[in-house]
């Protein structure tokens, strides 16, 4: 078998630290109680001994991934409040069974910390690779920290496990206040995709490398330079006009999501070293900047359930249990919606988390997504929607269509839905809802955030909330044939069928609009129909031609 050994590599910039006392015990795990056991660390599960794959020294740590997380702990003691510290190891995973991730904290007396929450416990996986990487950063030990908690976790991949990952050269050592960084980033790069934009760059380089970057967005051209000794904290809700992201040295990408359709946003990126009060930012000479426009959609509704559950209700059908919001555990570390039948044992519950009534008629090509996260054994969430739901509380009143979209596998690895499209949904209150169920031998755990939902505004239509006048289409969907019901006191005078990309397919025309319109040779697909009224008004309704 092949010998990965580097005996020699460091991280440039960080000579100085070489001299430092490292606070972990057995940090390059040379001692082993037994090749499953490594001297001096709290937990060690799922953990061997390799002389395989090693960064340097004789040995490193094999962990291997199992179906729910495992980890690896040691408590490192001797941390002073104020101080700061240069926190760092190395990993290798290039296996497609297992993944990795830091999930560390600060200690007071025994208890966490919340503190540096986004470097410390990431929503970010390792991701195969080829060569060791590494993790490093230096931050300052808040106030009444007087350990560190350093645990690395495995987790298993795409629902598959027994693959491993590698660690080695764990370090916490007191830091020096290390100068700004050398240059900035190159190739800053703003890329739109609907209503996100993906940031992107290559690393800075020079004789002082960046610990991290700032990334700074606008919705107008007015970015100010952060202020040395002053952190930035991560603000992704741009709803505001402004938004912030910290990212780590060697990551290169981040992302701004559920910003406004057809709005341009600016950016500007500042490496920087250092933590707390002796953050140093690298603002002199012009910064990179970058700037793009989000597409012509709209966000009909959104809710990440940081701040409240919003417009959403949550109906409890059946069981003791809830949907609650109060922890931290959902993406960036804030408030997501988490329902569990686990109380002292499983339990039968059946639990909906619903939306607020969304007037799909006002809009065309409509998507849905959100994020997932999911352990334990037990039914799959149910997403659902429904067009004739009455809003009442109780979700029996509606009939609830399924939609298909990626959920969590489980391990708590949050999970993006894909965008799910619901654009042959049409009405002025169709509503979405998450069905939890559990029973008295199975209960997983399940949470939902980011929950997003887009169309393109109907242009060129008068098109308000349905006013007494109504236009409605049955059977929807089509097979062969349609008919066009109105209510009110209005006359329908005409009508006009489109493509759902524009094109015009069929109109009433001087003949006046017949009992029946005939569909059979249109291609399967969505339609708009615009009824025009005799006072000159329009509205609009969509369809689906099976």
């Amino acid at each position: 078998m092949k010998r990965y050994l580097l005996t020699i590599a460091l991280i440039a910039g960080s000579w100085g630290l070489l001299f430092s006392q490292n606070l972990v015990q057995n940090g390059g795990l040379e001692s082993w109680v037994n090749p499953t056991t490594p001297e001096n660390w709290d937990k060690a599960e799922n953990i061997s001994q390799s002389d395989v794959i090693v960064f340097s020294g004789m040995y490193s740590a094999e962990h291997t991934s199992a179906d729910a997380t495992k980890d690896l702990q040691q408590d490192v003691e001797g941390i002073i409040e104020g101080v700061n510290y240069h926190i760092s190891y190395r990993y290798f995973d290039n296996d497609p069974e297992a993944r990795t991730r830091i999930w560390s904290y600060w200690l007071s007396g025994g208890s966490t910390l919340t503190a540096n929450e986004a470097e410390l416990r990431p929503n970010v996986y390792s991701e195969d690779n080829p060569d060791w990487q590494v993790f490093d950063v230096t931050l300052t030990a808040p106030a009444t920290a007087d350990a560190f908690r350093f645990e690395v976790r495995v987790y298993k991949q795409d629902n598959v496990f027994g693959g491993s990952v590698y660690y080695d050269d764990f370090v916490v050592e007191q830091a020096g206040v290390d100068p700004e960084p050398s240059a900035y980033p190159v190739n800053f790069i703003a890329t739109p995709e609907n209503v996100s934009i993906t940031l992107s760059w290559l690393d800075a380089t020079g004789t002082q490398l960046p610990g991290a970057y700032l990334v700074l967005a606008s919705s107008t051209d007015n970015i100010v330079p952060p202020v040395d000794g002053t952190p930035v904290e991560d603000d992704t809700d741009l709803s505001d006009g402004t938004g912030a992201l910290n990212v780590f040295y060697g990551v290169e990408t981040c992302t701004f999501a559920g910003l406004e359709g057809n709005s341009t946003y600016h950016f500007a990126i500042f490496p920087y070293t250092n933590g707390g009060a002796n953050i140093n930012y690298k603002t002199d000479g012009a910064w990179p900047e970058a700037q793009a426009t989000t597409a012509n959609i709209a966000v009909i509704e959104t809710e990440n359930f940081n701040n409240s559950w919003g417009a959403w209700t949550a109906v409890s059908v059946t069981g003791a249990q809830v949907w609650e919001r109060d922890n931290n555990y959902g993406l960036e570390g804030t408030p997501c919606a988490r329902m569990s039948g686990y109380e002292g044992g499983s339990n039968a519950n059946e639990d909906w988390l619903i939306s607020p009534a969304m007037n799909f008629s006002n809009y065309e090509n409509e998507l849905l997504s959100f994020f997932t996260a999911q352990n334990y054994t037990g039914p799959e969430l149910e997403v659902l929607i429904s067009t004739d739901y009455d809003g009442s509380g109780n979700p029996a009143s509606g009939t609830w269509t399924s939609l298909t979209g990626t959920l969590s596998g489980g391990s708590w690895e949050w999970t993006f839905s894909g965008d799910i499209d619901v654009s042959a949904y049409n009405g002025n209150a169709v509503y979405v809802a998450f069905k939890y169920t559990s029973n008295a031998s199975e209960s997983a755990t399940w949470e939902v955030d980011d929950i997003l939902i887009t169309g393109t505004e109907l242009v060129g239509i008068h098109n308000p909330e349905l006013k007494p006048t109504g236009l409605e289409i049955f059977p929807n969907p089509v097979t062969e044939s349609f008919t066009v019901m109105t209510s009110g006191d209005l006359t329908l005078e005409k009508i006009e069928v489109y493509s759902i990309t524009g094109k015009l397919i069929w109109t009433s025309g001087k003949d006046g609009i017949p009992p029946a319109i005939s569909a059979q040779t249109w291609k399967t697909g969505t339609y708009l129909l615009v009824g025009t009224f005799s006072d000159g008004s329009a509205y609009s309704t969509k369809f689906l031609k099976q």
